[in-house]
């Protein structure tokens, strides 16, 4: 098994609060890389905006909005090579048949691939105060102020346990149990935007990065070779 996996692409209605800050034709082209030289293309969540609309709520609404911005990279979304699993921001996506997880065995090995922000106690367990926080934030961009706005993200990043730090990185540390609960010998992730590959003794942790804000990051998995890796450009 041959895949590629990316996340976090925040697509949104466009204007301030759009995060995706690609140019469409140029991105289609690195998607058209991904079809030509993998089996199956992963999207592992956040890869639509729904929580930042004008007014709260209807995130439903603000999907089809950010799918009608982008036209030609929903379409291709929708064709058979993709596999899309929902995060945080585009939970919404649920009522659309987006799983919350996948699972994948193939050449002896057992992949799990999760957004991540089941790890997220505040979107775990107070979903509606954490979608409120994130629509705070599109208006704290809306009015211009995108110094405080990047201070805001760096103080909810660091109370989310993510590091590149295999042995003090809690978010790692989290979905590797959960691997081992679901006897997983790769566990995937994305939701912290930090792209990582990282031994944990007998189990593999992966995040995909981010492609939002003109990134671009991806992971490859070959299964029959065992390669696992890391890619910030194609």
């Amino acid at each position: 098994m041959n895949l590629a996996v990316i996340s976090d692409l925040h697509l949104g209605a466009g204007g301030a609060t759009d995060l995706f800050g690609h140019d469409d034709g140029e991105f289609l082209r690195f998607l058209g890389f991904l079809e030509r030289n993998f089996e199956r293309v992963v999207l592992l969540g956040d890869i639509w905006e729904t929580l930042t609309g004008a007014v709260p709520g209807n995130p439903l609404a603000q999907l089809d909005k950010a799918r009608a911005v982008h036209p030609e990279i929903a379409r291709r979304f929708e064709g058979p090579m993709y596999s899309y699993v929902h995060g945080n921001h585009d939970l919404a996506a649920r009522a659309r048949g987006a799983p919350e997880e996948l699972s994948f065995q193939a050449d002896g090995v057992r992949l799990l691939m999760t957004h991540g922000h089941q790890n997220d106690v505040v979107v775990s367990h107070a979903r509606l105060l954490s979608e409120l926080g994130v629509w705070v934030g599109g208006w704290i961009r809306r009015c211009g102020f995108s110094a405080l706005y990047q201070l805001l993200r760096r103080v909810d990043g660091m109370r989310g346990g993510a590091s590149l730090d295999a042995a003090s990185c809690s978010f790692q540390r989290w979905a590797v149990d959960v691997a081992r609960l679901r006897s997983a010998d790769v566990v995937v992730t994305g939701h912290t935007h930090i792209a990582t590959r990282a031994e944990h003794g007998d189990r593999l942790f992966l995040n995909s990065g981010s492609c939002a804000q003109g990134n671009i990051s991806f992971l490859s998995i070959d299964t029959a070779n065992q390669a696992f890796s890391v890619h910030r450009s194609w």
